[in-house]
C-alpha cells in the first residue's frame, strides 16, 4: 500500500512522468533499491543517473536558447528533416505558440522534449540520503560525490527557477506515508528560492576539486569554478529586471503569500557582483584564462583572430571553458555547416540561420555600434546598409570575403566577431588542411538561389541568408564526398561570460562606472580584436560619453554580451531576464533571389503574434494545477 501511495503522491506533485528512472542503475534481478548503494560501482552508477537529468546545452533542437527567441530561425515546417529529425518544440516557443494546455519544453512535468527536473531533484536527494550505506567508498570520495549531488540538486532548482520563477523548494524526499496536504506543495517566494539555491551551492563547494586531474575519465564532472559560476549566474538573474522590479508584487497564492519581491533592491546587484568576482578569482586560480589560438600554422593575424574567437567555443576543453558539455556536438555543426561546392555531402544540412537582428547587432570594426560609428564608411553607409557594393582588395577584405564579388554594405568593416560568428553570401572560410589563408585557397560561400550554399532543394538551406559559423570548428571538414565534424566540448559557461557578468552587476551598484567595470569588459574586447570601451567610444562614436554613465555602460555591456556570446544559445535567456520583448517580425534576406538585386532585399521571414509579457515566465500545465490546486499559475496564463 505504501508503494502505491508513493506513486500517487509523486503523480500529484509532478504530473504523469514515470518516477522509476533511477531503477536503471539497480543491478538486474535485485528486489530493492538498497542494492544501488551496496557497493562503490553501483553507487557511482547512481551518481551518473543524477547527472543524466542535466538539460541538453549543445543541440539546437533541444536547448531552448537557440530557437525559443530571435537568435536563429529555420526553414518552414513540413520539409522532411525539420519534422523528422530536428526537435522543434523550442522553436514553437519562438513562434509564439507556448501554451498552458500542453506546454512546450515542459521541464516541470517532463513533457514535450524536456526532462522532468523534479525527478532529478528527487534522485539527488535519494543519493545524498543513502550513500552512507556504501561501505567500500573512502571518506574523500563519498564527500565529493555528495557535493556533486548537492550541486546537481541546486542546478535543477535553478533551471526551473529561471523558467518558472517561484518554485517549491524540494530539499528532502517527500514521505511515502505523508498526507495529501503534505504532498500538495506550494511554490516558494522568489527570494527564498534564490537564497536556498545559493546556500546549497555554497555547501556543494566544500569537497569539490578545484580542477579535474584525471582528464581522460572525469572531464565534465563538477568543480569549484563551475559551482561558483552557477552561483554568479543565479544571483545575476535574481538581480535582473525579470525578478527585481516589483512588476509581479500582487501575485499571491491561495494562502495570501506574495511570490515575488514587492520592490527593486539594488543590493541584489552587489550580491551578484561579489559572486561573479569570487567565481573569476577561483576560475583563474584553477588555470582558466581567455583562449587564444596557438596551433603552429602559417596564417595571417586576421585569420588567427577569427580562430581565437571561434576556438573559444570549438577547441576541445580549452582553457576558457569553465563548464563544458561531454555530449557529441556533431548535430549542432551538421545543421550549421555551409556548403562551398555544389553536391557537398548531404548530411551537412545548413539550416541553423541567425537572423538579420543578430547580424546588425555586431559592432563596426572600431568596436562601436554601426549606427554610432562616425568614420566615413559608416557615417555614409549606415542608412544604405542594405545596399550592395563590390568587394575590393582593401582593409582585411581578402580574409573575410570574396574579392571582386558583391555583397551588402552591412558586411563591410565589421568587428572580427561578426566574421567569426556568421556565414553570409560571398564570405570566405579557412579550414583545417588548407596550406595557407590566401584568397585563392579559402572556401568561397555563395548563398543566392541555386548556388552551393543557397536554396537548391526544399531542405538544406538558410532561411535568412546567414548560417551559424561560430559553432562549426575549423577542423570540421566538408567536401563533395564526405562530412567529418570535429567533436568538441560545447561551453556551458566560459570565462568571458563571467567577466561580463561581473561588469554588468558591478555597474548597477555604482553611481557611475569605474575602471573595474571597463577593465572587465575590455578583457573580452581585447581577445575580440577591438579597442577598449573608453577608447572606442571616445574616438569613433557619436556618443563619446556613453561609457561614463551607468545607463550608457549598461547598454554597452548588454550589446557586448550579445556579440561575445552570439550563436551560443544565450541571447534568449538574456533578453528574458532584461525583460526585452521579442520583435514581431523575424527578418533576413530574400533567399529566393538568384541575382544580386533580388537576393539583397530585406524580407519578413516570419511574423509571430504580438509579444505578450506573460511569455517572460513559462506556464505550468493546467494538468499540474488540477492535480495540485495549491500551485499558483504564472501571470497571464
Amino acid at each position: 500500500m505504501k508503494k502505491i501511495f508513493f506513486i500517487v503522491l509523486i503523480a500529484i506533485m509532478m504530473s504523469n512522468t514515470s518516477c522509476n528512472d533511477y531503477l536503471d542503475v539497480v543491478p538486474e534481478g535485485t528486489p530493492s533499491m538498497d542494492n544501488a548503494f551496496s557497493n562503490r560501482i553501483n553507487a557511482f552508477k547512481y551518481l551518473h543517473t543524477c547527472y543524466s537529468y542535466l538539460p541538453i546545452f549543445d543541440d539546437a533542437g533541444q536547448a531552448p536558447g537557440f530557437l525559443a527567441g530571435n537568435e536563429h530561425w529555420l526553414i518552414p515546417k513540413g520539409t522532411g528533416f525539420i519534422d523528422t529529425r530536428l526537435n522543434i518544440t523550442a522553436w514553437e516557443i519562438g513562434r509564439g505558440s507556448q501554451n498552458s494546455n500542453n506546454p512546450y519544453k515542459n521541464y516541470w512535468d517532463g513533457a514535450n522534449a524536456a526532462t522532468n527536473l523534479w525527478i532529478g531533484i528527487r534522485d539527488c536527494n535519494i543519493f545524498i540520503n543513502n550513500i552512507y550505506k556504501t561501505k567500500d567508498v573512502d571518506d574523500y570520495e563519498r564527500d565529493r560525490w555528495i557535493c556533486e549531488a548537492k550541486f546537481l540538486k541546486a542546478y535543477y532548482h535553478f533551471y526551473l527557477f529561471q523558467l518558472y520563477g517561484p518554485i517549491p523548494i524540494m530539499d528532502t524526499e517527500m514521505p511515502v506515508d505523508g498526507s495529501i496536504e503534505e504532498v500538495r506543495r506550494y511554490r516558494d517566494p522568489v527570494d527564498q528560492v534564490v537564497s536556498y539555491i545559493s546556500n546549497l551551492l555554497d555547501e556543494s563547494i566544500e569537497y569539490l576539486p578545484l580542477t579535474i586531474v584525471e582528464e581522460g575519465q572525469e572531464m565534465g564532472r563538477i568543480t569549484q569554478p563551475i559551482a561558483k559560476a552557477v552561483k554568479a549566474q543565479l544571483l545575476l538573474l535574481a538581480a535582473s529586471p525579470l525578478f527585481n522590479n516589483g512588476d509581479y508584487a500582487n501575485e499571491k497564492d491561495n494562502r495570501g503569500v506574495a511570490l515575488f519581491s514587492a520592490q527593486y533592491d539594488e543590493n541584489k546587484w552587489k550580491l551578484a557582483a561579489d559572486a561573479a568576482f569570487d567565481a573569476i578569482q577561483t576560475a583563474e586560480e584553477a588555470g582558466h584564462k581567455m583562449h587564444y589560438f596557438i596551433d603552429p600554422i602559417i596564417i595571417s593575424p586576421v585569420t588567427r583572430k577569427l580562430l581565437d574567437i571561434g576556438g573559444a567555443v570549438t577547441t576541445r576543453w580549452n582553457s576558457e571553458i569553465i563548464w563544458g558539455s561531454t555530449r557529441n556536438s556533431n548535430e549542432l555543426q551538421t545543421i550549421s555547416m555551409a556548403k562551398s561546392t555544389t553536391g557537398a555531402y548531404y548530411t551537412a544540412r545548413s539550416l541553423l540561420s541567425p537572423t538579420l537582428a543578430v547580424a546588425e547587432q555586431f559592432y563596426s570594426s572600431n568596436g562601436v555600434p554601426i549606427s554610432e560609428d562616425t568614420t566615413q564608411f559608416w557615417n555614409t553607409n549606415y542608412p544604405d546598409r542594405y545596399a550592395t557594393a563590390t568587394i575590393n582588395n582593401e582593409w582585411n577584405n581578402a580574409y573575410y570575403m570574396e574579392i571582386g564579388q558583391q555583397t551588402a554594405n552591412l558586411h563591410f568593416y565589421r568587428e572580427p566577431r561578426f566574421y567569426a560568428s556568421l556565414v553570409f553570401d560571398r564570405c570566405v572560410r579557412y579550414s583545417s588542411g588548407m596550406t595557407n589563408d590566401a584568397q585563392a585557397t579559402l572556401s568561397k560561400i555563395r548563398m543566392r538561389r541555386t548556388e552551393a550554399a543557397g536554396l537548391i532543394n526544399s531542405e538544406d538551406h538558410s532561411i535568412t541568408g546567414y548560417l551559424n559559423k561560430k559553432v562549426c570548428s575549423y577542423r570540421s571538414n566538408l567536401t563533395s564526398s564526405g562530412w567529418t565534424p570535429y567533436r568538441y566540448s560545447f561551453p556551458i559557461i566560459r570565462l568571458a561570460e563571467l567577466y561580463l557578468m561581473y561588469a554588468e552587476a558591478l555597474n548597477e551598484t555604482l553611481p557611475a562606472p569605474d575602471q573595474r567595470v571597463w577593465d572587465a569588459v575590455d578583457s573580452v574586447r581585447i581577445r575580440a580584436g577591438i579597442p577598449g570601451v573608453k577608447e572606442a567610444w571616445n574616438k569613433y562614436s557619436r556618443y563619446p560619453n556613453k561609457p561614463l554613465s551607468r545607463a550608457g555602460m549598461s547598454e554597452i555591456i548588454r550589446i557586448e554580451r550579445l556579440n561575445e556570446l552570439a550563436g551560443e544559445g544565450k541571447r534568449f535567456w538574456d533578453m528574458r531576464r532584461w525583460k526585452q520583448e521579442l520583435p514581431n517580425e523575424i527578418l533576413g534576406w530574400n533567399i529566393d533571389g538568384n541575382t544580386l538585386e533580388t537576393f539583397y532585399r530585406v524580407t519578413v521571414v516570419f511574423e509571430r503574434p504580438r509579444f505578450n509579457p506573460r511569455e517572460f515566465l513559462w506556464p505550468l500545465s493546467i494538468g499540474s494545477i488540477q492535480k495540485n490546486p495549491n500551485l499558483k499559475q504564472n501571470p497571464g496564463w
